[in-house]
């Protein structure tokens, strides 16, 4: 794949730093990391569900941070120190650290987290500001205005 330096753009535009961020992360080389898997749903017209498959973890062991327009999961398998020396033949539950980080779009907001069954789930909600919301302009016609104005003479 083609790598595109975008640095010349970084010069002559002001406010798109964060645009011209995620267009680097698209075009870098590194693949994205896969573990731990997880799913992205919608479960309404404003509100999304982000599963992540965390078996082996509990409530202590992993970290949730929403800064600005960034969630970020960790979890780090904290190490028992109660003398048990178990001897571990195979491993196929992956228990080691990760930090899985999601873009989040403006005004979404994390209105809750819960750990079933391994699986960690994060609920988000769009909430758009009345300010920001579309809205009905009334179309006057100059005809009415005049009208109202010469019967109120």
């Amino acid at each position: 794949m083609r790598h595109f330096d975008l640095s010349p753009l970084y010069r002559s535009t002001v406010g798109f730093d964060r645009l011209f961020s995620i267009l680097d992360q698209v075009t870098s080389n590194d693949s994205a990391p896969s573990y731990p898997p997880y799913n992205i749903e919608r479960t309404a017209e404003n509100a999304y569900r982000i599963t992540i498959a965390v078996a082996g973890f509990g409530e202590g062991d992993l970290a949730i941070e929403a800064k600005e327009n960034t969630l970020s999961v960790k979890g780090e398998k904290q190490v028992a120190e109660n003398g048990d020396t178990r001897e571990v033949l195979h491993q196929g539950i992956a228990a080691r650290a990760f930090e899985r980080r999601f873009q989040l779009a403006d005004y979404v907001q994390v209105t809750g987290a819960s750990l079933q069954n391994g699986l960690l789930h994060i609920d988000l909600v769009r909430e758009i500001p009345e300010a920001k919301k579309p809205r009905q302009i009334p179309i006057g016609g100059g005809s009415a205005k005049v009208l109202e104005a010469k019967a109120a003479a």
